[in-house]
């Protein structure tokens, strides 16, 4: 391996351990300055920490570490030692993370719950979006589900977080209350929701596919006036067998409607497809800030 190549890999695993860490704090600050002031719950491992903290005074930090603890020995057994070692870098992180930022849970004088589990929400999604975003994990449900994945190939993690989920909730309504429930259920879809935002990306762009017997001047155009580079691939009507070029091209969402008049003007016969997608990497296009 060349030396430019391993200082890559050098500045990109710093970067990664870095996120990692402002990832865990976002997430504490989150549920402590928030989601604790108004008595809530979070998602997972940790919502489970928060009612043990409620019930009998244990602070949530330390159960959660210790309950992490037999999950790092099955992560390293199962997994392996490369995401054994950033859950571990990142569950202690956010322990301590959440430790230090527990007395600062009563500066707030927000009272409202909704604009409570809103901000806790956005804040525990946002961290831990930057935390999966940089290959780590705060385990609890990582870990088992990446475990399980190890196995069965076609596990689908929504389905360990929901259980884990909703039985929280069930939980949340036994011992504080429905309403308490209904506003930590609407908390974990804000969280959810961002942290999806933050992996997948804010700014969503299009590929386009262009069938067209006039490939030459739609892409003319197209660099012309967007400023995209533009890929030619050779298909074949299944019907008649005859040879077609296909357009393919990557445009931001602003710049689709100015395409598809250049489309249309230039071939009216032409035959478009869109899709949605969340990231992309290369000239003129920037990916995720946080990956």
């Amino acid at each position: 391996m060349s030396e430019d190549i391993k200082l890559k890999i050098t500045k990109q695993t710093t970067l990664n351990i870095f996120y990692t860490v402002i990832g865990c704090f976002t997430s504490s600050i989150g549920i402590n300055l928030f989601l604790i002031h108004a008595h809530l719950l979070s998602g997972g491992v940790s919502g489970i920490s928060l009612i043990l903290q409620y019930l009998f005074k244990i602070p949530a930090g330390i159960s959660y570490l210790i309950m992490n603890l037999p999950l790092f020995l099955l992560s390293y057994k199962v997994i392996g030692k490369k995401f054994t070692a950033m859950t571990i870098l990142g569950t202690l992180t956010f322990s301590v993370a959440f430790n230090l930022t527990a007395p600062f849970k009563n500066l707030l004088t927000i009272k409202d719950p909704i604009l409570l589990c809103v901000y806790g929400g956005v804040l525990n999604g946002l961290g831990m979006g930057i935390v999966l975003s940089n290959y780590g994990s705060l385990g609890g449900l990582d870990i088992v589900a990446a475990a399980i994945k190890k196995k069965h190939e076609n596990f689908q993690f929504s389905t360990t977080s929901l259980i884990i989920n909703i039985l929280i909730i069930t939980l949340g309504a036994i011992f504080f209350g429905l309403p308490s429930a209904l506003y930590t259920l609407f908390s974990i879809y804000i969280s959810y929701s961002v942290m999806d935002k933050v992996i997948i990306g804010f700014n969503r762009q299009k590929l386009v596919l262009i069938i067209t017997n006039k490939e030459n001047e739609i892409s003319s155009n197209i660099m012309k006036h967007l400023h995209r580079g533009v890929t030619f691939l050779y298909g074949e009507g299944a019907y008649t067998k005859s040879n077609k070029m296909v357009v393919y091209c990557v445009v931001t969402t602003q710049q689709l409607p100015l395409l598809k008049r250049l489309v249309k003007a230039t071939d009216g016969a032409s035959f478009m497809s869109i899709l949605d997608i969340s990231e992309v990497h290369g000239n003129g296009f920037q990916g995720n800030m946080f990956s």
